[in-house]
């Protein structure tokens, strides 16, 4: 799960968050929130968010480093230990028109926000309020008036998306799972 960091969502995207000071001369862990530390080598500046939702300027991504399940990154102007201490915790933000282009049948998960979700019959689930993870896959967080329901983002169950709907085959159980509709 990520933390919550209030920020302009409709400009960025929180990819992750400043977990500690790395040595001595202001590199800082980033863990990165999609489970790909590698991506963050691919950005060439970020900005920061506290959580009260207080943004950074820019930051130049200077240096960046894979280690694990974090980027070590050296951003502009923190040069100490101290300059990184004072940024730990904050959220790091990428600005979404400095995101990758993607392929025709490529998408960004967050382009699955505020679509409605249908299953194969015909069934309106509700709309997709977030993106979530339980650790080993995302999961498309779905609300209507009643329920929440927790969607595998699989290709077995994801049978089609597009810009105006997600379409589903969810398999026995799921939905009355996620629903608190079944019984024991």
């Amino acid at each position: 799960m990520t933390d919550d960091y209030p920020y302009p969502v409709e400009t960025y995207i929180l990819i992750g968050k400043i977990s500690e000071p790395q040595g001595l001369k202001g590199e800082v862990k980033i863990f990165s929130f999609a489970g790909q530390p590698e991506n963050i080598e691919g950005y060439k500046k970020v900005v920061l968010v506290s959580p009260a939702g207080k943004l950074s300027p820019s930051y130049a991504v200077e240096k960046c480093r894979i280690k694990g399940k974090f980027a070590i990154v050296l951003l502009a102007s923190v040069n100490d230990r101290n300059g990184a201490e004072a940024i730990s915790g904050m959220g790091v933000l990428i600005r979404k028109e400095d995101l990758p282009q993607l392929n025709e049948d490529e998408f960004y998960l967050y382009q699955m926000e505020g679509l409605p979700v249908i299953t194969t019959d015909g069934r309106r689930l509700g709309i997709v309020t977030s993106i979530s993870s339980n650790g080993v896959q995302d999961l498309l967080v779905v609300q209507d008036a009643d329920n929440e329901y927790l969607i595998p983002i699989l290709d077995t169950i994801v049978i089609h998306h597009d810009a105006e709907k997600i379409v589903i085959e969810p398999p026995p159980g799921l939905l009355e799972i996620n629903s608190g509709d079944s019984t024991d």
